[in-house]
């Protein structure tokens, strides 16, 4: 058996082009263009690289996007207060506010995230958009999760009836992505179990699953011994290892085990950004919404 690879690239451009007709009715309409604007605290070379590519997607849709650089020295209250400002629109219409993470180890995150207004906050999370979701009425969904359903959905994979494993409990990937799956309607009705470091005997967990889901940013943590043969196995995890990036998944042995498997890079990372984009071009429509 060798495992179908899942095409994120090809997906999330086919994602776009959707998006790009309903960002120009959206201009016709309203006579601007949706907002996006990302704040990148220092000069992290990945965090850089993964906001230029948010920015350059929402270019290619017909989005404005701003970055707001800020010297990595900048304090919580400062980070806080810039966020506020976005959020009064002193620059222009912010329909999506977006900081980047990870932020230096001496800024709270969370403070920070909570600044975000929950109706800008196309990340998806601010607790208020955590709560509806849990709730069974999503408003943002975190942009990882949401592309994970997403693939499984367009692949044909079934999730009702279906046992998802989740390696990974954060807020960010697990456990939103656990909701999703839990959920009723198109690609959830699954019965989920979330797995994290305290979790005994992972193996065997891993091999009951259907669908098997790696998050937790650790290169090869998933080898075949731990994958159901003809299982769907989605890698999450973004590593460098020797230079390239790798997931969590040690995609050639498990590729021969699996049914469908998503590829690092070229997989769930693009999804993450197409979604990221939908989702500003949401909060733009809801800003008018009457």
């Amino acid at each position: 058996m060798t495992a179908i690879v899942l095409d994120g690239r090809a997906l999330a451009a086919t994602i776009e082009d959707s998006l790009r007709a309903e960002v120009e009715t959206f201009a016709d309409m309203f006579k601007r263009r949706p907002r996006l604007v990302v704040v990148l605290v220092g000069d992290m070379a990945a965090s850089a690289s993964y906001v230029k590519s948010k920015a350059a997607a929402a270019a290619r849709v017909g989005i404005d996007a701003d970055v707001v650089r800020v010297p990595a020295t900048t304090d919580t209250g400062s980070l806080v207060a810039l966020v506020q400002s976005l959020a009064r629109d002193e620059q222009g219409p912010a329909d999506g506010i977006l900081v980047q993470l990870p932020l230096p180890e001496h800024v709270d995150t969370l403070a920070v995230l909570d600044a975000v207004p929950p109706d800008r906050d196309v990340d998806g999370f601010h607790p208020e958009n955590a709560g509806l979701l849990s709730q069974g009425r999503p408003r943002f969904v975190p942009c990882t999760a949401a592309g994970v359903q997403r693939m499984l959905i367009d692949a044909g994979i079934e999730t009702a009836g279906r046992h998802a494993v989740i390696i990974g409990r954060s807020d960010i990937v697990g456990k939103p992505l656990a909701l999703l799956l839990a959920a009723k309607g198109t690609g959830g009705d699954a019965t989920v179990t979330l797995c994290h470091s305290r979790s005994a005997d992972l193996p065997t967990i891993t091999r009951s699953a259907d669908i098997l889901v790696a998050a937790v940013g650790r290169p090869g943590l998933v080898t075949a011994d731990m994958v159901r043969p003809g299982a769907a196995v989605i890698d999450v995890g973004i590593n460098r290892v020797d230079g390239r990036l790798v997931g969590d998944v040690d995609f050639e042995s498990v590729r021969k085990v699996a049914g469908w498997i998503s590829p690092v890079p070229g997989g769930v990372g693009p999804l993450t950004v197409a979604m990221l984009i939908s989702n500003t071009l949401l909060a733009a429509e809801l800003r008018h919404a009457p």
